[in-house]
């Protein structure tokens, strides 16, 4: 033994000296790759009296355990890195697939746009100014409004179908509210686009040239009048309750008072815009303050287009307060199928036989 206790001495034999060299080594190591409380217990140990062996074990097992722990946590952390990569490799395949998608709609959307500047579906401008003849210059806006309003109708007739096989399979009150929702939001965007196409032309919005002959015909500042939809809708709908009944017939008073006030305020707008052109005197290749003024009261059509879309959204919002669930999803499948038959019925007067001249 190098050491036996305090009270004996020391004893220089060569196996002594090599354990205190051999602890010497083993200290130094510890304190590169063991930590400060390790360092204390060998240090208490060696002081009361192991031997070179002994030390040795109890430093081989600290470092095993050591050893043992440090590889846990590389695990650990190798473990979060690759979650970490294979979420980092979603979220860029996602990216890359929205980026493709966006190119793709991207492309297609170019490809409309060109084919309806070749085809000449929209000329802005009417007759050119100078001379007889198409003006050449294509409206963005309206172009644009045209696309998207092709997109709309076939979404319509996409949830039409799922709403007609959802009241049929009798779904819960639950999923047909999503339903219901859904269709409500997508009128609500056909207004928004609408506003944007009035901005752009309010002529062609109020003239109807975006919808098919027969739909024009029922045409009212630019779409559908709602008090005349309420008394189309209204036997499809039944049975109601005699409450349903009062409140939808309240509901069509107060929607014919505010159409009359429109159509007042579009006639009196018609009007003034009338006795403005007439008043105009052409002189030296343009006209004199007064048409300018006129241009200025044209601006008001884009007001009237709207508040017609807000008379008729908030009908439609009424409508549904007023029905249950089912009863409004049944409303809103009986008011698409109804523009859908509008929109076959001018399929088939176009395509009908005709008599030679």
């Amino acid at each position: 033994m190098f050491w036996h206790g305090k009270s004996q001495p020391f004893h220089f034999s060569f196996p002594s000296i090599l354990s205190f060299m051999y602890t010497i080594r083993v200290t130094m190591t510890s304190m590169l790759v063991l930590p400060f409380w390790t360092l204390r217990n060998l240090y208490l140990i060696w002081m009361y009296g192991l031997d070179s062996y002994s030390l040795l074990c109890l430093y081989m097992v600290e470092t095993i355990r050591d050893l043992i722990w440090s590889n846990m946590q590389i695990q650990r952390r190798l473990a979060q890195n690759r979650e970490a990569a294979r979420k980092s490799r979603l979220r860029k395949k996602a990216y890359v697939q929205q980026l493709e998608s966006s190119r793709l709609k991207l492309m297609q959307l170019e490809q409309e746009l060109e084919r309806a500047r070749q085809q000449g579906i929209y000329i802005g401008g009417g007759l050119d100014s100078n001379h007889l003849g198409f003006a050449g210059s294509v409206n963005s806006g309206i172009t644009t409004f045209e696309m998207e309003y092709g997109h709309w109708v076939n979404e319509q007739n996409r949830q039409i179908t799922e709403l007609r096989n959802a009241l049929n399979a009798h779904i819960g009150d639950v999923e047909l509210r999503i339903l219901v929702d859904g269709m409500m939001s997508h009128y609500a965007e056909m207004f928004r686009m609408k506003s944007a196409a009035a901005k752009a032309d309010v002529f062609y919005v109020m003239s109807g040239m975006w919808k098919t002959t027969a739909e024009r015909f029922f045409l009212w500042i630019g779409g559908f009048r709602p008090s005349e939809l309420l008394k189309v809708l209204g036997p499809l709908i039944e049975p109601l309750t005699e409450q349903q009944r009062l409140d939808i017939y309240n509901l069509g008073q107060s929607c014919q008072q505010a159409e009359d006030a429109l159509s007042q305020g579009m006639d009196k707008l018609r009007q003034t815009l009338a006795d403005s052109v007439a008043a105009g005197q052409f002189m030296e290749g343009t006209y004199i303050p007064q048409m300018t003024s006129a241009m200025d009261k044209l601006k008001a059509l884009v007001s009237f287009v709207n508040q017609a879309d807000h008379l008729r959204q908030e009908t439609l919002q009424q409508m549904s307060r007023i029905l249950t669930i089912r009863q409004a999803a049944r409303c809103l499948l009986a008011l698409g199928e109804y523009f859908q038959r509008l929109r076959a019925l001018s399929s088939l007067w176009s395509n009908r036989p005709r008599e030679p001249a």
